[in-house]
């Protein structure tokens, strides 16, 4: 059963049986706002927002980083899927594969963010959601949904971090400018 997060919840990431998730999918979900365009006709611009993945050591500094510039982590344990540049189609629109235990020890949170490249704010997206889903049952475990109207053009959605031996996620929301997850790497960092 998928649990609907909101800003500031925490949850565990272990299995209902007791063990520990090792496959994990972030998927990014999105639609542009529909207009009134002349004779009553609908348009929706295109936009391209991206989700990254930003590992981080127990400083709170960055690692490493996969986004559309680069779709696998150095060490193989996170791959992003693609660069959805329009947001069209049903589901997951962009999503990054982590397996959590390859994750190397010294990253002990990955930070997952979303930014607009085409500098729309989120005020011209609707439907916007994250998901976390176990890769090997492919069933959801948690949904935030992105939906915040305002004209930031970025966003640090949710942390999955180590604590005490295991895997949790934190939704966090926290709202800011930029074009990619660099503009936003201070963010990030107070976020850690």
């Amino acid at each position: 059963m998928s649990i609907n997060m909101s800003k500031g919840q925490r949850i565990s990431l272990a299995k209902s049986d007791g063990g520990a998730l090792t496959r994990v999918k972030m998927g990014l979900g999105w639609d542009a706002i529909e207009r009134k365009g002349r004779f009553g006709r609908s348009k929706s611009a295109d936009v391209d927002l991206d989700a990254s993945c930003v590992l981080l050591d127990t400083e709170g500094n960055v690692v490493d980083a996969v986004w559309f510039r680069q779709l696998n982590s150095k060490d193989g344990s996170i791959t992003h899927t693609g660069d959805n540049l329009t947001g069209a189609g049903d589901g997951d629109d962009e999503s990054i594969l982590v397996d959590l235990s390859r994750v190397p020890a010294l990253v002990t949170t990955l930070s997952f963010t979303v930014t607009c490249y085409s500098r729309q704010g989120f005020s011209e997206i609707q439907n916007a959601f994250c998901r976390v889903v176990d890769e090997t049952t492919k069933q959801e475990i948690a949904r935030y949904d992105l939906s915040a109207q305002g004209s930031h053009t970025a966003m640090v959605i949710a942390n999955i971090y180590r604590h005490d031996g295991e895997w949790k996620m934190a939704a966090l929301g926290e709202t800011g400018e930029g074009k990619t997850y660099q503009d936003i790497v201070p963010l990030i960092m107070a976020n850690a």
